[in-house]
């Protein structure tokens, strides 16, 4: 899990530095050579998004550096923590969510971020707990039928 998520940030790392050192560049010059760099919205939103990259590579290196500290031993071993699937019971319907780092949260797939309103309310929660999870919509109640933490994977 842990080698997983390391590989997965360093190949977005390396596509965002191809972008920024060889995609940008080409449109920041093309940007200048329309003149004026005051009022060309070319210009400026090539610099803006040199800047917004920067920024991702800069907070997925740092991500990368603390995965890799991370001592998967300390997670719990019969509690919710990062990289659990938790299967859970709402409504009569029962679906699963993946604690995952905020980075790699995408619902569409079930993966919930650990910081999330649903992530910290199932973080430290086991098979058989009953939650009430207040979110923006309202509270919401799961009954934990299955966890599968990092160590059973």
């Amino acid at each position: 899990m842990k080698a997983q998520l390391i590989r997965r940030f360093e190949a977005e790392i390396q596509e965002l530095e191809r972008e920024l050192k060889t995609e940008l560049p080409k449109e920041i010059k093309r940007a200048r050579e329309l003149g004026d760099l005051r009022e060309n919205a070319e210009y400026q939103a090539a610099k803006e998004r040199q800047r917004l990259i920067q920024a991702r590579i800069g907070m997925l290196n740092k991500r990368v550096n603390e995965i890799a500290l991370m001592n998967l031993d300390k997670l719990p071993r019969g509690k919710a923590a990062f990289g659990s699937t938790v299967h859970v019971r709402e409504n009569g319907e029962t679906f699963a969510y993946q604690l995952v780092m905020p980075e790699e949260a995408d619902p569409v797939k079930g993966w919930i971020s650990v910081s999330s309103p649903i992530g910290r309310g199932l973080v430290g929660k086991e098979e058989g707990d009953e939650v009430s999870i207040p979110t923006p919509n309202g509270i919401r109640e799961f009954e934990i039928v299955k966890l599968v933490t990092i160590h059973n994977e």
